[in-house]
């Protein structure tokens, strides 16, 4: 199976960093958030990595290079200056990612989940990891009942980690698009799975939380 990182995000919400740092090589105890996803992908068997780039993407380019240090093969899909937000670029990205269901995770968590429990086929379009509320996003974004993902009550929070069949993309026509909306729709419709992990994850997303992970333990 492939995986793709999302990492073109331009990171308005950890500015002033993210003004000269793309915000996946922001580090934790001295360790960039993308060499450290890469290297769990790595050790949970995925060496075909995607990375959208976008925003200071030449920054990320120039630190992976094809990613032998981190003993993976990194492919790039570019996606221009303004990137195309998370739906538009890994559609985008789907040359890239062959006909078999794909990984894709987001490249501004931090988290200490097995990438190797994923499932590697679908009983549908999706399958999504999701976790307990944070206290920045209390309402959360999708139900979970017996491993099936919809918008019933109670919520959890999407953790940005899912797989994915090309075929969720297939009714798309935007070149920039969210896919949290087009998750909506498939889940009504009974298509996606899911899961609930109770493991560390943090959304990396504040200048504050990253203070708050480097000031804690490694």
């Amino acid at each position: 199976m492939k995986a793709m990182i999302l990492a073109a995000g331009r990171g308005a919400r950890m500015r002033p960093l993210s003004d000269v740092i793309p915000k996946p090589l922001l580090a934790v105890h001295g360790t960039p958030l993308l060499d450290r996803l890469i290297s769990q992908l790595a050790r949970a068997g995925f060496t075909d990595i995607v990375i959208n780039v976008a925003h200071l993407g030449e920054k990320i380019r120039a630190h992976l290079g094809t990613g032998a240090q981190l003993s993976v093969t990194v492919s790039y899909s570019d996606e221009g200056p303004a990137g195309l937000e998370t739906g538009g670029g890994i559609r985008r990205a789907l040359p890239l990612l062959g006909c078999d269901p794909f990984l894709v995770v987001n490249g501004d968590i931090y988290t200490d989940y097995d990438f190797a429990r994923l499932p590697a086929s679908l009983a549908g379009l999706a399958h999504l990891v999701l976790v307990d509320n944070p206290e920045h996003h209390p309402e959360g974004d999708f139900g979970l009942c017996d491993g099936q993902v919809g918008d019933n009550a109670p919520r959890l929070t999407f953790a940005g980690i899912g797989v994915y069949r090309a075929a969720l993309f297939a009714d798309a026509t935007a070149d920039r698009f969210p896919l949290a909306p087009l998750l909506h729709r498939m889940s009504a419709r009974g298509l996606i799975s899911g899961e609930h992990y109770h493991g560390l994850w943090t959304d990396v997303g504040t200048p504050e939380r990253l203070a708050a992970l480097n000031a804690g333990p490694r």
